[in-house]
């Protein structure tokens, strides 16, 4: 059986990755991914802890969590395609659609 601190590695080694995605890259669908990949970390450690102590409170919540990142997924899809036919591009640094 797998112990809790290999899931927590595992989840931490994934949000670290995640991080540095959206620290480095200026390109919006992989800041997008990278935030998902986030996203999919904190449901690893939700589970896990839920696993661990042996209590469905945490299973509960990621089924929140999914349900708010599929809808973040959706939105955030459909502003990137509305931003590239305005602009042509998906670089973050090109796009200064927001600046006065």
């Amino acid at each position: 059986m797998i112990d809790l601190h290999t899931y927590l590695g595992l989840s931490a080694t994934g949000f670290i990755l995640g991080v540095i995605g959206v620290v480095t890259r200026r390109n919006a669908i992989i800041v997008f991914m990278s935030i998902e990949l986030m996203l999919n970390s904190v449901n690893l450690t939700l589970v896990a802890f839920s696993s661990f102590l042996g209590d469905a409170t945490g299973q509960i919540l990621v089924f929140f969590v999914m349900t708010v990142a599929a809808a973040e997924a959706a939105v955030g899809l459909a502003i990137i395609i509305a931003l590239f036919r305005n602009k042509q591009t998906v670089n973050i640094d090109e796009i200064n659609i927001l600046k006065w």
